[in-house]
Order: structure tokens, then sequence, then C-alpha cells
């Protein structure tokens, strides 16, 4: 049995924290603003504003502060600040006791793909693949994009409808939805985090990637049985991407239209979600209905 969160109520705590790269104070103030005028009340980590090369902090404070965070119950959620690198370095040093007993939504998502997919696999909870504190800016506080991330906290259900792609594989599926960002998910295979995902919906997004590095990661998914009995197949946003002198001669959904076409699963591409302003919130692992026709790609929550 799914053991889902409790939904955020008015007045509620949401605790931001970077596991990973580092975050300007600023960005993360503006974004405790919004989450404000939400109704919730904010805590922000010590490791908000500061930086150890890359990373927001050393390993051991990132871990500690997560921790913390984790194991405290007036914490309802989790916003996680930005992503970039580092919440490998941390997983397998978190202590997920408390938290299997006492869940929160844990909000965020590319490098946070670690987060959701080791909880997913290890514990069965579901999470919040949404936009970060770092993407909640003047310019986009009041988008619906944004605005999802509010209702799903609150618990609405929702459906999600897409414009059809020309590469589209028409179909019907059912399952939990999972996945996130594919550097991530490539990376995890072989590890007690990779995701078993016979009968479920995979979610895949990227950025900045050469395409040539996206086909050798659709090949570590083939190969590792991320595709095998897979219900379907969202493909979101691939941006930025990136080519070596000698073009590689297919677009990053050409790469994966070829290495999908041996299965029968419906695929929707051009989902807007991922590294792009266009990015819903989805909570992951829990069931959803996708659809795709040539009018339309859609997901709906199944709450019954």
């Amino acid at each position: 049995m799914i053991k889902i969160p409790a939904y955020l109520k008015k007045g509620d705590l949401i605790g931001i924290t970077c596991p990973g790269s580092k975050m300007e104070q600023a960005a993360a103030d503006y974004a405790a603003n919004v989450l404000t005028t939400w109704g919730f009340r904010v805590q922000m980590g010590i490791t908000i504003g500061t930086g150890f090369h890359n990373f927001s902090a050393p390993d051991e404070l990132r871990q500690e502060e997560l921790q913390d965070m984790l194991d405290d119950k007036d914490i309802k959620a989790i916003l996680f600040g930005r992503g970039g690198y580092g919440t490998i370095c941390i997983v397998d040093n978190l202590d997920f006791t408390k938290f299997r007993k006492h869940p929160k939504w844990l909000c965020g998502y590319s490098d946070i793909t670690v987060l959701h997919a080791h909880i997913h696999q290890r514990l069965g909870i579901p999470t919040l693949h949404s936009v970060m504190a770092g993407g909640i800016t003047e310019e986009t506080h009041a988008n619906k994009y944004v605005h999802s991330l509010q209702q799903a906290l609150k618990g609405k259900a929702v459906k999600y409808n897409a414009e059809p792609h020309p590469m589209d594989r028409e179909g019907q599926a059912t399952g939990l939805l999972v996945g996130g960002n594919l550097s991530i998910l490539a990376n995890l295979s072989g590890t007690r985090s990779q995701i078993k995902t016979k009968g479920k919906i995979l979610l895949l997004e990227d950025i900045g990637e050469y395409r040539y590095h996206v086909d050798r990661m659709m090949y570590n998914l083939k190969r590792a049985g991320w595709l095998e009995k897979l219900a379907g197949l969202v493909v979101g946003a691939f941006v930025q991407g990136k080519e070596t002198n000698t073009p590689f001669g297919e677009t990053e959904y050409e790469i994966i239209q070829h290495l999908v076409e041996d299965y029968q699963f419906p695929v929707a591409y051009g989902f807007p979600v991922g590294h792009q302003v266009e990015n819903y919130a989805l909570k992951l692992g829990v069931p959803y209905e996708l659809k795709v026709t040539g009018k339309q790609s859609s997901l709906k929550e199944i709450t019954k």
C-alpha cells in the first residue's frame, strides 16, 4: 500500500535546503516570500547562500541538514533550492527511519532525481517532481507551472494535457509514475536505487547533454531492463543539447524513438516537464492514466 505524505494546510512549515550545488541567498529569499503568500511558513537551511567549490557546503554539512529536515516532524515538506550535482554523494548516508514513519513531500527535479528514485524503490513513498526554489522568480511566480506546485502540495489531483507531437505513439496506459532526469537514472543503473519499472509509466527529461551521451544513456536503460514491460513513456524537455564537431545525426527525441521502437507501450513526446519554464508538478510514485491520441497527450492522476 502506498503511504502518501500528508498534504499541506495553511500555516504548515516548508524547509528549503541545497543537497547539491549552491544557490544565491536572494533567490531563495524571493521563493520563500512567495511560499508565505501561499499561506506556508518557511525554514531556511544554512546551506542556502553558502558555497564550497561548486557545492552549497561540504558533504557532511549537506547531509546533516537534509537529515535534520527529514527527521523534523514540524517540517511538512522540503523544497530543494536547486539541483546541479551532489545528492548522490550523500544519499547512502541518510537514515530514512523517521521519514518512513512520518513521510513528507520532497519537492524538486534534476539532481533530486536521486532521491525520487531511491525513496520510491527503497521505501515506496511518493515524492514531487516539481520546480525548485531557484525556479520561483519574479518572472515565473504567477504562472500555472509554479502554481501547480502549490496545488500539488495542497492535495489537488491533476490532469495535464499536452499538444500532440508528430513522434507520439498512441495508446493508453495506467501505472505508477516514476523517473526524472535521464542522466541521473542512467547513473543509478545497477545500484540499490535503480527503479523496477515493470508496469509503470517512466518520465524522462534532461539538459545540456551531448547527443551521443543521450544515445549511450538510453542504451544503458535498455540493457539494464528499464524499458522491459514498461506501461508507458513520457518524454519531457531535452534542452541545450550539444553536438560534437561531427553531428550525431539524430535529435534527442529521434534517439529515444529509435531505442523504444521494439516495444509497444504508448509514448508522449514534448510533455511540459523538465528544465524549462513549462514544468508541471508531478507526484511520483502514485498511479496515473496516460492517454496518447492524435489530438493530445494527457496524464491524469488516479485517486481511487
